[in-house]
Formats: structure tokens, sequence, C-alpha cells
């Protein structure tokens, strides 16, 4: 159940941060986030395409390759969660979902996904993200590791 709250909690936390970005003046961006000591940096982007624009063109590809995935992500999560142990897995799992499903809503009904933070470290101070990818990376490397994990344990 905690990793189903965690899930929630990203999910709501990403949607209900870009639903102030998006009321928010576009004049106020980007700006530093004087808590961070200027490390993070706010922005209200749009991003119509997969991270760096990839197939903004394509809009419906991008809604149907994330729905896809997402799907087979939420079959595994559901096919872990009954079971003992594997908590790295159903947690990276959960997190993928979380983010995921931010995203997917954003470009499911606003056709472009808003991201705003960046990082002011020189190859990612370009990149804007949102919670949705962090939880979708952190996600994804939990499962990696727990991969990872389990060939090693098999040796």
């Amino acid at each position: 159940m905690a990793l189903i709250l965690l899930a929630a909690t990203i999910l709501l936390a990403d949607l209900a941060i870009k639903a102030v970005v998006e009321e928010a003046d576009p004049g106020d961006f980007p700006r530093k986030l004087e808590a961070t000591k200027g490390f993070i940096i706010l922005h209200r982007s749009h991003n119509a395409g997969f991270p760096m624009g990839v197939l903004r063109d394509k809009p419906e590809l991008v809604k149907v390759i994330p729905l896809s995935v997402l799907s087979g992500v939420a079959g595994v999560f559901l096919w872990l969660y009954p079971r003992k142990g594997h908590v790295l897995e159903k947690t990276g799992a959960s997190l993928v979902l979380a983010g995921g499903l931010s995203n997917l809503w954003d470009r499911w009904k606003r056709g472009y996904v808003v991201d705003y933070f960046s990082f002011r470290v020189k190859k990612l101070e370009k990149i804007v993200f949102n919670i949705g990818d962090m939880a979708v990376f952190l996600g994804a490397a939990v499962m990696f590791i727990a991969q990872v994990i389990e060939v090693v344990r098999e040796r």
C-alpha cells in the first residue's frame, strides 16, 4: 500500500505544480529558486515531444508510445505487487508509473508536457525537467539496479 501512496503522491504533486506553473505569468520565468542558492532554475516550458523535443512533429506517436510502455510497466507492477519480496522492482515500477502517468496526462489533455525546472550545471542547464521526469528516471534506475543484483546473486 505504501508504494501506491508514494506513486499517488508523486503523481498529484507533479500535476499540482504543473497547474501552478501554467497559471503563473510567463514573464516570471526563468528565475532562480532562491532556496537552492540558484542551483535550481524555475521555467515554464512546453514540450510537445519526448525529451529534447524528439518526435514533436508526431503527436500521435508521442501519446501512444508512452501509453504502451506504461501499460507494460503497470502489468509488471500488478504481477509483482501481491508477491513477497521484489521491493526494488516494485518501488522502481511505482516511480515509473507515477512520473509516466503525470506526463501522459499532460500529453493527452494539453498536447504537451509542462516542464518547470533545470539544474545550474553546464551540461544540464538547458534541459528542463519536471518531477515526473525525475520519477521515471529514478524508477528506471532502481529497476535496473534490481536486475543487476539478481544477475549477481544467480552467479
